[in-house]
């Protein structure tokens, strides 16, 4: 019989991580362990507040399903049993690890894909003052691809033409995590490209998105925290060029790769992003990465100290996870 544990734990990040919604010096996960016949599968996850999600919360809803998992509920059953979130993440992961332990296959292989590639990842600067920003994007300008965290206020034009300066090589995209206003959000837009940024990820609120149909868009906007899962799909395409996959929103990698394929087939461009976690919480979302058009998988890269095994990173390319680590 298969036995389940569930483990919050925290890893601190390398000085402050702020966004349009506050900031904070730890990343809290939750680690789920699934152990039958000697061997181990792992998921991570990241509950996220925007989200309603705490550490207590997802560790109940893991509780909750105890029994079911250690009687042997597989990946779908898991997907009647819990809503899509950061807890059937962590678990959908572990039985994932667990099967590719049990048949001495990649998890790659078991999803009928091919090996992941390296992959270029983006390279997050948190949110501060102009100055600040520029100075860290100056010490991160050799990076191929920097992802900037604006505030949605007057001074994201003075912070992104900073950076830009900072750091003149470097292709921007820019995060403004709902920060935005529907009556500011077209004048952010025209500003963030004019000022040569490729891409502006979630600007204005969730709920009050509807304002993306009404104009052309002068460079592509990519959805974030209004998109989880393939029931959003729809709405999606008519108001944004890209969706966010990440693992903690959909539910885990059974749905993601649910959710490429929907994407792909609707027009969709795919952009593969993360929440603050370690090289366990990145590991399964490589799989998907390798057929997006941007990859933001730097978690491990913005903490002081990661898992080991970790994953490798060479700069900003990302290397296919190790099978000691996942999958």
């Amino acid at each position: 019989m298969r036995q389940l544990t569930a483990i919050a734990e925290r890893f601190p990040i390398r000085g402050q991580f702020a966004i349009a919604r506050g900031a904070r010096t730890e990343s809290h996960v939750v680690t789920a362990m699934i152990v039958a016949d000697g061997l181990q599968g792992r998921g991570e996850c990241v509950p996220y507040a925007r989200y309603g999600e705490s550490v207590e919360s997802v560790l109940a809803q893991i509780e909750s399903v105890r029994d079911a998992i250690q009687a042997g509920a597989g990946r779908q059953e898991l997907a009647s049993l819990l809503p899509a979130g950061a807890a059937r993440n962590a678990l959908d992961c572990a039985l994932w690890d667990m099967q590719a332990k049990r048949t001495g296959r990649r998890a790659w292989e078991l999803a009928g894909l091919p090996p992941p590639p390296a992959l270029t990842t983006a390279y997050t600067l948190s949110l501060d003052s102009p100055e600040a920003m520029a100075t860290a994007a100056a010490g991160q300008a050799a990076r191929p691809l920097l992802k900037v965290k604006l505030a949605g206020d007057a001074m994201d034009r003075e912070r992104v033409a900073s950076i830009r300066a900072a750091a003149p090589m470097a292709k921007l995209i820019v995060d403004a995590n709902e920060g935005a206003s529907p009556d500011t959000v077209q004048a952010l837009c025209q500003a963030m490209a004019d000022l040569g940024v490729a891409m502006v990820e979630q600007p204005v609120p969730a709920g009050q998105d509807q304002v993306l149909a009404t104009f052309e868009h002068p460079l592509p906007i990519c959805a974030d925290e209004a998109f989880h899962t393939r029931a959003d799909l729809g709405q999606i395409a008519e108001r944004y060029d890209l969706v966010n996959i990440k693992l903690d929103k959909t539910g885990g990698l059974t749905e993601a790769l649910a959710v490429l394929e929907d994407a792909e087939r609707l027009g969709l461009d795919v952009m593969v992003g993360c929440m603050l976690g370690s090289s366990l919480a990145m590991a399964p979302a490589t799989l998907v990465a390798a057929r997006a058009s941007v990859v933001d998988l730097d978690g491990p890269l913005l903490l002081a100290k990661d898992r080991e095994p970790a994953l490798t990173y060479d700069g900003s390319l990302l290397h296919p996870p190790p099978a000691a680590l996942w999958g």
